[in-house]
């Protein structure tokens, strides 16, 4: 892996790879095989992480951004990247197709095991851009199937709307009417490993989501989403005490409503306006420099 600077030049394609924020996310039950059952309200955000891709002569991966230094220390072996390019690879070849060396360039603006979904973020858009990329198309299901194959993450990823995901994530609702949030993102930088929550869970059966019949505006969702959960937040507020410290920082700032995303460290603060939600994020920037902070819009209706 070689690091390059902020910005990468010379790459004919670049994909977006959004946030994703878990704005609720209920845990109903696990299967047999040990996968736990989910119910989450998902959307994504404007921030993220960049993908860029160029024909090469060789394979290439190199990275920049905030994060790059923490991405080289976990290896090329494990990075969704390039595990991504080997599988749609292997999937073209099988059926004839030409999937020749490619320069993939990660700018890494997403903290590491952030519950941001970075990872599967980055994966879903190498996979749509090697498709560009390569002139390639693959029926939907078996995009899907691969982007499962990548991590449960990986399919709601590739779809980048507003949606409901069921089952270990594999089940996509697409929510076109959840409208977009304000929101500011702070992470404490301290990594939370999402097995290690999920083995935590004293309780793996929850209520389930309930979404509201007829909400339409930023109030009634917020309203709505007050009597959600995020039902691994406990475990991992047991796990790293910080998330409450970062919780209590967001509230402080003024926050409509705050939870955790994912498996955490990321929590999430929603305001009533962008200006608020810069305030907030300077704010929060001064008291704690070295934390990861953004202020954001997500994905969604307007009007």
């Amino acid at each position: 892996m070689q690091h390059a600077g902020r910005r990468h030049s010379g790459l004919a394609l670049t994909f977006a790879a959004p946030a994703k924020i878990n704005l609720a996310l209920h845990v109903v039950g696990q299967r047999a095989d040990g996968h736990h059952l989910l119910e989450s309200l998902v959307t994504f955000a404007e921030c993220g992480d960049r993908v860029g891709l160029i024909a090469a002569d060789r394979d290439r991966f190199t990275v920049s951004g905030r994060f790059a230094t923490d991405l080289s220390a976990e290896g090329n072996g494990g990075n969704l990247v390039l595990r991504a390019r080997d599988l749609l690879r292997r999937e073209l070849a099988a059926q004839g197709r030409m999937a020749g060396p490619v320069h993939l360039h990660l700018e890494k603006n997403l903290p590491i095991a952030s519950g941001i979904g970075g990872g599967s973020a980055d994966a879903a858009a190498t996979l749509r851009g090697l498709l560009s990329l390569w002139g390639a198309t693959v029926e939907a299901a078996s995009l899907n199937s691969l982007a499962l194959q990548l991590g449960a993450d990986v399919p709601m990823c590739l779809d980048r709307g507003p949606l409901v995901a069921r089952g270990i994530g594999e089940e996509i609702t697409p929510l076109p009417d959840l409208p977009p949030f304000d929101v500011v993102l702070v992470n404490p930088l301290v990594a939370v490993s999402t097995p290690v929550i999920f083995r935590s869970l004293v309780r793996k059966t929850n209520p389930p989501l309930v979404l509201p019949e007829d909400a339409r505006s930023t109030a009634e969702w917020l309203t709505a989403m007050a009597a959600m959960r995020n039902d691994l937040e406990p475990p991992a507020r047991a796990h790293e005490p910080m998330i409450e410290t970062v919780s209590n920082a967001l509230r402080d700032a003024g926050a409509a409503l705050v939870r955790m995303s994912g498996s955490g460290a990321t929590c999430f603060g929603l305001f009533t306006g962008m200006k608020s939600a810069e305030r907030a994020a300077e704010t929060i920037s001064a008291g704690h420099p070295r934390w990861y902070v953004q202020a954001t819009r997500t994905a969604g209706k307007s009007g």
